[in-house]
Order: C-alpha cells, then sequence, then structure tokens
C-alpha cells in the first residue's frame, strides 16, 4: 500500500449522502470487486461508484423524535478515475461518539487519512459524529484499507427496532419542488433535494468531484406538511458563507456545524450542516434562500 496516497474526507450525506437518480451505468468489473471487499452494495453513474453505509442498526431520535435512516443518519464511499489512472476515494462514516477514535485509528493504520470529523445535528440520541474518507490508489486496494473499519462497525452493531415510518412522504411533495425550485426524491417517509456545484469545478489529482462525490448542497424532509423537520448540507465558496448563515437565520433554520471536507482544493470548500422543525413550506423556503445565495 505504499503506493497510495489515501486522505479521508467526510461528504454525504447522506447520507447520506443520497443523490437524485441519475441514468445508470453498467458497474465496471474493478468496481463490482470493490463492493465485494467492502461487503457493501452500491451502484455506478456520472462514471461514481458510490457504496452506501446506512447505519440501520441505530434508532435515532431528533429532540426526542423517532427519525428513519434516509434522513441522514447513513454513510458511504465513492470511488472515480483519476488522471493518472488510479482511483480517487471519497466517503462519510456515520459514527456514534464510542466508535469515533477506533475506527480513526483502524483507518489510519492501514494507509488512509482522515481529514474532518464533526456533527451533523443538534439534540439527537444517540449522539453521532461523520468521519471523511479520501484516497487516491488502485481500486481493490483502497476498498481493502476501508474494509476493517466497517468491519468494526459491523461488529459493534445490535439491531435496534427501527421507528415505525411511512411508506411516502406525508406531505405535499409537489409544492415543496415548487418551492425548491428543483425536483426531489423519495425515500420511505424522507423527501431530499440534492444540488450539485458543478461551477465550482474542483479536481483531486485529475479527477473530476462531482454531486455524487459529495460536492452538493442538500435537504431532507420528514414529519407532515404541518408539522416536518429539514436537515442538510450546503456547499460554499468561502465569500458564500456569511451570507449562507443570515438566510438560515432569518428563516428560523439552526446552524449546526461549519467545516472543511477536503484538503488543499482550489477553490476552497466549506460545508455547512443546518436543522429545523415548522411547517414544511416555510422549511422549504429556508432552503431555497439558500439556494438563491448560491445561484443554484
Amino acid at each position: 500500500m505504499n503506493h497510495l496516497r489515501v486522505f479521508l474526507v467526510p461528504f454525504l450525506a447522506a447520507a447520506l449522502s443520497p443523490l437524485l437518480p441519475l441514468p445508470a451505468q453498467e458497474i465496471p468489473k474493478e468496481y463490482r470487486e470493490v463492493l465485494t471487499i467492502l461487503g457493501k452494495s452500491g451502484d455506478y453513474s456520472a462514471n461514481v461508484l458510490k457504496a452506501n453505509i446506512p447505519r440501520n442498526d441505530l434508532a435515532v431520535q431528533i429532540v426526542g423524535r423517532p427519525t428513519p435512516t434516509p434522513f441522514g443518519f447513513g454513510g458511504w464511499l465513492a470511488m472515480t478515475r483519476s488522471s493518472d489512472g488510479l482511483e480517487v476515494m471519497m466517503g462519510d462514516l456515520a459514527l456514534t461518539q464510542e466508535e469515533v477514535n477506533p475506527v480513526l485509528f483502524l483507518l489510519l493504520e492501514h494507509g488512509l487519512e482522515v481529514t474532518a470529523i464533526h456533527n451533523h445535528f443538534l439534540f439527537e440520541h444517540p449522539r453521532l459524529f461523520f468521519m471523511h474518507v479520501h484516497g487516491h490508489g488502485r481500486a481493490a486496494e483502497l476498498a481493502t484499507a476501508a474494509r476493517p473499519a466497517l468491519d468494526l462497525l459491523d461488529r459493534n452493531s445490535t439491531p435496534s427496532p427501527a421507528p415505525v415510518a411511512a411508506s411516502k412522504p406525508e406531505m405535499d411533495t409537489e409544492g415543496l419542488s415548487k418551492i425548491v425550485g428543483h425536483k426531489g426524491d423519495s425515500a420511505g417517509s424522507v423527501f431530499r433535494f440534492t444540488v450539485g456545484r458543478e461551477d465550482l469545478r474542483i479536481t483531486e489529482m485529475g479527477a473530476v468531484i462531482n454531486s455524487r462525490m459529495g460536492l452538493n448542497s442538500w435537504a431532507a424532509f420528514v414529519g407532515t406538511q404541518a408539522d416536518a423537520q429539514i436537515a442538510g448540507d450546503v456547499v460554499m465558496k468561502e465569500s458564500e458563507v456569511t451570507s449562507v448563515l443570515k438566510a438560515l437565520h432569518q428563516h428560523g433554520l439552526d446552524v449546526t456545524a461549519i467545516h472543511h471536507h477536503m484538503l488543499n482544493t482550489q477553490p476552497a470548500v466549506i460545508f455547512l450542516h443546518y436543522w429545523g422543525r415548522g411547517p414544511a413550506d416555510k422549511l422549504a423556503e429556508g432552503f431555497r434562500s439558500v439556494l438563491d445565495v448560491l445561484g443554484r
């Protein structure tokens, strides 16, 4: 692994970072091997392999309300080809606070680097943190380096009864889409928007870092039209941070974290997490105000 240059970068959210559907592509053979090594499912689109690492073992509550995994309690690893024929790997692992340092040192021991550890939420139980992953090397070797950390999470997991959730969002999704100005996507009772930042033109080792690699702003909604929660992530240039903070505050949305995901990128990219509760249309107006700042 001495030829690997690997960085850990926390990206997705969603989940998470779940993204809007893109045209499906056949998964290349080397990426099918990656999914086998990781022991995870995934998909290939926009020249990016994305492996899903949801924390379905955790029964998460926010302000005492049971909240489903697609709201933002998932992790992921993504790979795309770099200009030297190797792979760039990025990802985001959702961890309990007890898992943070054991996972951190397992990643370091296997040649990876951690570039950020942060929260996405306030008032959640159990307390969760997110750790970002980025690597440069051969696909199978990157997967092999990441597997011990995933094994630790599997060993720690204790199946929890999942919150009872509706099979579809209990809100006016068409109305929310009109307010936001983008098409949303449903995952059970959660309705999500994902808006990329292709205008930033970020590359790593010659690989294009696109929305599926984590360069996006997203918003997830759960609850009812009258009483909903929103959570999400905003990707910003440094010059946009203060204006985004003001837009969130003006719409009653709480800021939960401000941080980076990547090192040594030009332009520098800052990420911000937020959360709010209220009527779904009012929450959507808050997200729309953020997109206005970003010109999206």
